[in-house]
């Protein structure tokens, strides 16, 4: 009587966490919806948190009329501006004034050239308000048209602060849409199944949405910034890593479903041999990533909570909802490759199991060689293009964009972009006496004053983000005592050096996180170590591949300043995670009694397919992200999705074995692997790529 109790409690278990995951979805449901609401992409929402350019911008929202909105009308026309074209941009600049409350009109700025004419404008209206500084820039833009050889472009900081918004904002759908249709071809390919593609995927719709309702309570209660970039990521780290857990599960499950005749059972044995190296894995993941709010940089920090949210929420629904729907759906969910109870799978000599007798037989030659790889790969990080400026952001070219390379040509002679300064109105004309006698300063104004402090606009005679403006900012600063630099040009010296910071102070914090989570989970000093240094080579190979085609294949202009700490957070903290799957059933099998060498190539010919179908959809969803329209999405996106190729086929298949079966047990130093061996389980299924596919 009681065995039937609990065989029916057990047999209800599914239908209750089916049933608590409906009634979370419907309390959290409405609040998913609601994080693109909150989401926020001003300058100051990816500036350093301390820098003179984050005060200058947050100051600027305290000044009479809060934020200005300053635009550049560009009129230009190859040969020379005709006497109509200049009376026809009067005619547009008197229409703008009437339509907009404009804050001061300096008079328009010719070229030597005679080809261009300059008409800065601005306005405090839109104030701290994105829709309305976009709609500001819009009916601008709608009033300003040329025509008949006459070119009219809207640039400045506002126009491109609007048009980097509309692409991040544009980011949400397209993003999804194509991570999910990518993850659906992969799983189709690695199951050969109609149906057992489905059940992962909807899982991990299902943990994003949970993801962005979480999201919006971290902002709610916690003041969490949402980005545009935040968001993406974490869109892409849950159905990345969620998709990784589940192939780890499905296989395991279906290893365990010949061994156990009721599912449930079979369930139960896959969650206790893969759970440990789940939970380690999401838990490497979410710690290296929380490591990030050491940052300095907004933006960073930003990704480091939302990234974890991902995380975490692919993981409870990975080991909660996929394993209730697995087991309702029953075996029939393999169709038509079903793995019956009791039977054997087809005994073939795998892809992994040739890759671990080769490693096998030379392990000294294949590890040193694959080191000599990694090393000549990293050396082309030195390849790596220059600090990406603000114009070769996007890869298609905005009109703010034309705007400032028009404007580079045409006044090469001072900066069209100017550097704001706030000083204490107590010593404004001092100021403004020590900024005008400052080297490489051009022209100086004051513009407005209120709440104790004045604002400067300040003109220098170098182009924008060229070196001789950088030494201006420079000057300034050293100059002006108690005195804030900033602007967009600032604010590009800003993210440099803080990127600089962040990197000496997060990538250390990374690795000890990483080296005290392996260390506990393996009970080991010299494993984790050896996991550690070969995701950091991983990483440096990927920044080398990198620097040999941003330049001459993808044509970029530069390299942004945050893809060596973002890649370096994401490979360290992704990559370990295929090292502890690994890891951990070498170590099952060594407790079983297996010699050193046996438990190695059993492990990887156990857990390689499944590895390398895991490495495959997490380089894939990453490699979305050179679809989308922004050069450090593209940037990020390319250097993870080699890094985790590089990973999974390279480093953990041939210089992880090759260094384990060198080592032996001094690979589990100081722990002992010296228990008597337990009683053999039956047989498991030697997984090749086509069986864990099935």
């Amino acid at each position: 009587m009681g065995a039937a109790k609990n065989s029916s409690r057990r047999r209800a278990v599914p239908w209750v966490v089916l049933g608590l995951w409906v009634a979370a979805l419907a309390v959290l449901g409405p609040f998913g919806g609601k994080l693109a609401d909150v989401q926020r992409d001003r300058a100051v929402d990816y500036l350093p948190a301390s820098a003179d350019s984050t005060q200058v911008a947050e100051m600027q929202d305290r000044l009479p009329g809060g934020e200005t909105t300053r635009l550049v009308l560009v009129y230009h026309r190859e040969g020379g501006l005709t006497p109509a074209d200049r009376d026809r941009a009067t005619g547009q600049v008197e229409r703008i004034a009437e339509a907009f409350e404009l804050t001061g009109r300096p008079g328009p700025v010719p070229s030597k050239d005679g080809s261009t004419l300059m008409y800065p404008v601005g306005s405090t209206a839109p104030g701290t308000d994105e829709e309305a500084r976009d709609d500001f820039v819009h009916g601008v833009r709608e009033i300003t048209e040329g025509g008949d050889g006459l070119s009219v472009d809207v640039g400045g900081p506002g126009a491109l602060a609007t048009d980097a918004a509309e692409v991040y904002t544009s980011l949400g759908g397209p993003l999804l849409y194509t991570t999910v249709a990518v993850v659906a071809l992969l799983l189709i390919l690695i199951y050969r199944s109609p149906f057992l593609w489905l059940v992962p995927l909807v899982v991990a719709g299902i943990a994003d949405f949970l993801s962005m309702a979480v999201a919006y309570g971290l902002h709610q209660f916690l003041g969490t910034p949402i980005s545009g970039q935040s968001a993406g990521v974490m869109t892409i780290l849950v159905f990345g890593a969620g998709t990784d857990y589940a192939l780890l599960l499905v296989s395991r499950y279906r290893e365990e479903l010949r061994r156990f005749e009721r599912p449930q059972e079979a369930m139960r044995a896959a969650l206790r041999g893969c759970g440990p190296a789940v939970l380690a894995s999401s838990g490497t993941v979410a710690a290296g990533l929380l490591c990030l709010l050491a940052a300095d940089l907004n933006s960073s920090r930003g990704i480091g909570p939302l990234g974890t949210v991902g995380v975490l929420c692919a993981l409870v629904a990975m080991v909660t909802l996929l394993p209730a729907l697995l087991v309702l759906l029953g075996r029939r969910v393999f169709w038509p490759l079903v793995p019956a109870f009791g039977s054997r799978p087809k005994e073939r000599r795998g892809i992994f199991a040739a890759m671990g007798s080769s490693a096998g037989r030379r392990p000294l030659a294949v590890l040193a060689t694959g080191g000599v790889v990694l090393g000549a790969l990293a050396l082309g990080a030195f390849a790596l293009p220059g600090e990406l400026k603000q114009e070769d952001s996007f890869t298609e070219r905005p009109q703010a964009v034309t705007a400032m390379r028009t404007l580079a040509e045409a006044y090469p002679e001072h900066s069209t972009q100017p550097v704001t300064v706030l000083t204490p109105s107590g010593r404004a004309e001092r100021s403004l006496r020590e900024i005008r006698a400052t080297e490489g300063v051009d022209t100086a104004r004051t513009t407005r004053a209120g709440q104790g402090w004045t604002e400067i606009s300040v003109v220098a005679e170098g182009a924008p983000q060229s070196p001789a403006e950088t030494r201006t900012i420079e000057r300034l600063r050293d100059t002006l005592d108690g005195s804030y630099v900033g602007g967009p040009s600032a604010e590009q010296i800003d993210l440099r050096e803080t990127n600089a910071r962040d990197t000496r102070i997060v990538v250390p914090l990374v690795l000890l996180c990483v080296l005290l989570i392996l260390t506990v989970l393996l009970r080991s000093l010299v494993a984790p170590v050896l996991l550690t240094v070969a995701v950091v080579g991983v990483w440096g190979a990927s920044l080398g591949i990198a620097g040999l085609v941003f330049g001459p294949l993808f044509g970029f202009g530069g390299t942004d300043p945050g893809l060596g700490l973002l890649s370096f957070v994401f490979l360290v903290a992704l990559g370990v995670d295929y090292g502890i799957f690994l890891m951990h059933r070498m170590r099952e099998e060594s407790l079983g009694g297996a010699e050193p060498a046996a438990a190695a190539l059993t492990a990887l010919r156990t857990t390689g397919a499944v590895i390398a179908s895991a490495g495959l959809v997490l380089a894939a969803t990453f490699a979305v992200l050179t679809s989308m329209p922004m050069v450090q999405l593209v940037e990020l996106g390319f250097v993870i999705a080699v890094g985790v190729l590089l990973d999974t086929f390279l480093v953990r298949t041939y210089l992880v074995t090759s260094a384990s079966l060198l080592l032996g047990r001094k690979l589990w130093w100081p722990g002992a692997l010296s228990k008597p061996p337990r009683q053999a389980d039956p047989p498991r299924e030697p997984e090749t790529v086509g069986a864990a596919a099935r």
